[in-house]
């Protein structure tokens, strides 16, 4: 019998209705009743902010007002200093209400949010989605893959892909080196702690030449995560590489004007 025919649909039906009567539905980040599994009440919802114009086509990271906006409309930092990759998209304002999410998704041993999370990405990365060749997560060193048990970075990887039906390469990426925590560290910095820590294999190297790879993170702060791994990425050959997240914390030189 087909996938979508109408006696595997009343299957599906039939077995969701056994699992909420075992397990009511509850929201992902709350302990508040919720019709479907997997979702949000509305309080929950309605506390995330997505990203929305004006920003920053470049980094994509969220303006106050369009008068921040630069030549070009970008920001004052790629105007500075352009990314080495093209451009970059998130889904949320990385704030308490995002935070629910993905602290949990992180740390917490929640990998079910990646499904929520990605959806969301899927949106406000359409346009990023549509033109990839490939996707790749960036990647975590191996000690802390072994402390997390899992790189969120790379279910968020997995679910955009089959979202877009597009191919993931989980591994294309390696960090042999480990870095420090960046959470409290500036911009410069952080580029500097970031220099070579990403590489590829040979079989990476020849997967990406010519292609533009959309490169996945769940949180992007300065960016220099994303340009190291895109620098990575176009010295092996890629012909372009784009950036997605799930949250994108918002620059406090263009906060503080507001």
């Amino acid at each position: 019998m087909p996938p979508s025919a109408p006696g595997s649909r009343l299957v599906r039906r039939l077995g969701r209705g056994v699992l909420d009567a075992l397990l009511p539905p509850h929201c992902l980040t709350c302990e508040q009743p919720v019709e479907r599994q997997g979702t949000q009440c509305g309080d929950c919802f309605r506390g995330l902010n997505r990203i929305t114009a004006p920003f920053c086509p470049r980094c994509g990271v969220p303006f106050i007002h369009a008068g921040q906006a630069g030549p070009g409309g970008l920001c004052p930092g790629c105007l500075a200093r352009p990314p080495a990759f093209e451009a970059a998209r998130a889904a949320l304002r990385y704030d308490a209400g995002a935070q629910r999410l993905i602290l949990p998704f992180k740390h917490a041993d929640r990998p079910e949010l990646a499904t929520a999370l990605a959806a969301m990405m899927a949106q406000s990365g359409a346009a990023l989605l549509a033109r990839a060749d490939l996707l790749a997560p960036v990647p975590l060193h191996w000690r802390r893959l072994l402390a997390r048990r899992y790189n969120q970075s790379a279910l968020l990887a997995r679910r955009l892909a089959a979202l877009s039906q597009k191919p993931c390469i989980p591994d294309l990426l390696r960090r042999p080196r480990a870095t420090p925590p960046l959470g409290d560290r500036g911009a410069a910095e952080r580029a500097a702690l970031l220099a070579g820590a990403f590489r590829l294999t040979a079989a990476g190297s020849r997967l990406v030449t010519g292609r533009r790879v959309l490169l996945v993170d769940d949180v992007m702060t300065s960016g220099a995560t994303a340009e190291a791994c895109a620098r990575a990425l176009l010295e092996a050959g890629a012909a372009a590489v784009d950036v997605l997240a799930a949250a994108r914390v918002p620059d406090p030189r263009l906060q503080a004007e507001a």
